[in-house]
């Protein structure tokens, strides 16, 4: 993507402190790689013979700055146990489902009711159809995302520079989804229509101070339904049966509770995890090359408020209050 393309500007904050919380991928074409790849930045000093004083001063400095981020994170993490719904004791104490490894143990499914079945299908039916810009529901679809995103602009044609600026990497969206499929397309535009202002101070990048180089709008939401659809073990397979098999991870179970609820629990979430994204970027002071640790902490985030206790609809996770309408 163009630099051009991005926004430039600086930001602060922090919302949970996780910097190092491990993730696991799986198979499904193209997304399986990271969005945005990894790179080593030299902090050597460039003179080899620089003064001590200087050095000791730089060392004060980053110590100063990781003392005052740690306070900064203790300060938002107290807050998250006032303002948050949730039983205290399990924000408080380590779940009993967590392994030293951080990873979410596996536990045995859930009996699923007969509306639950359905659902379950109908999701793990939605998750297969990949985006096909021959088809005409897809182009239509896209079009629709723009007239929501730029209501008072003209519609660009489908192969367009103007694409870019909602996030796409080039100039025909359709290269972008990969393994994320037509349901990230849907997960948009459902926030979108959902969440308008949300969606839109996201998209424009109003809240906080920003990096100078900002993470793709679009494109992160994709990585954000692919990610879904990892933590939630919805493409899990298992043979012999008449559609995929049931999730066994403990945030994947909550999960089918919640689509028992709600026939869109899972576009609602995705709406969450793309705002507890944002706040997480902002919070760790994040730029391009780090979206994928982002994405990691935004997803162990989501999984300890799934294991909540009293969590009945995406609306009882702490962090659905983030959302605006």
């Amino acid at each position: 993507m163009a630099s051009k393309n991005l926004r430039r500007r600086l930001h602060h904050g922090d919302v949970d402190g996780k910097r190092h919380e491990h993730f696991e991928t799986s198979g499904l074409d193209g997304l399986n790689e990271p969005l945005l790849g990894n790179y080593e930045y030299d902090d050597k000093h460039p003179e080899e013979h620089a003064l001590w004083d200087d050095e000791r001063k730089k060392e004060d400095q980053h110590w100063t700055l990781l003392f005052s981020r740690l306070i900064a994170e203790w300060a938002q993490w107290l807050a998250n146990i006032v303002i948050g719904s949730g039983t205290l004791l399990k924000r408080v104490l380590p779940f009993d489902s967590a392994t030293p490894t951080g990873q979410s143990k596996k536990i045995l499914p859930p009996s699923l009711s007969p509306l639950q079945e359905e659902r379950l299908r109908n999701m793990q039916q939605r998750m297969e159809v990949p985006f096909d810009s021959t088809r005409v529901e897809h182009q239509d679809a896209l079009r629709q995302l723009w007239s929501l995103a730029y209501p008072d602009r003209e519609l660009p044609a489908l192969k367009s520079e103007l694409w870019k600026e909602m996030g796409w990497q080039g100039t025909d969206p359709s290269t972008d989804f990969r393994g994320g499929g037509f349901i990230s397309l849907e997960n948009l535009i459902f926030f979108a229509k959902k969440y308008p202002d949300s969606f839109h101070r996201l998209l424009h990048k109003l809240d906080g101070n920003r990096a100078d180089w900002e993470y793709p709008f679009a494109v992160a939401g994709i990585n954000i339904s692919f990610m879904l659809i990892q933590m939630l073990d919805l493409q899990s397979v298992v043979p012999n049966t008449e559609f995929k098999g049931k999730p066994t991870s403990q945030a994947a179970v909550r999960f089918l509770q919640l689509l028992g609820e709600d026939e869109m629990a899972f576009d609602n979430l995705f709406c969450v995890a793309f705002q507890l994204m944002d706040a997480q970027w902002l919070a760790k002071r994040a730029s391009y090359m780090d979206f994928n640790d982002v994405l990691k902490s935004t997803r162990t985030q989501l999984e300890r408020e799934l294991e909540l206790e009293d969590v009945y609809s995406v609306r009882d996770l702490p962090v659905y209050n983030m959302l605006k309408r």
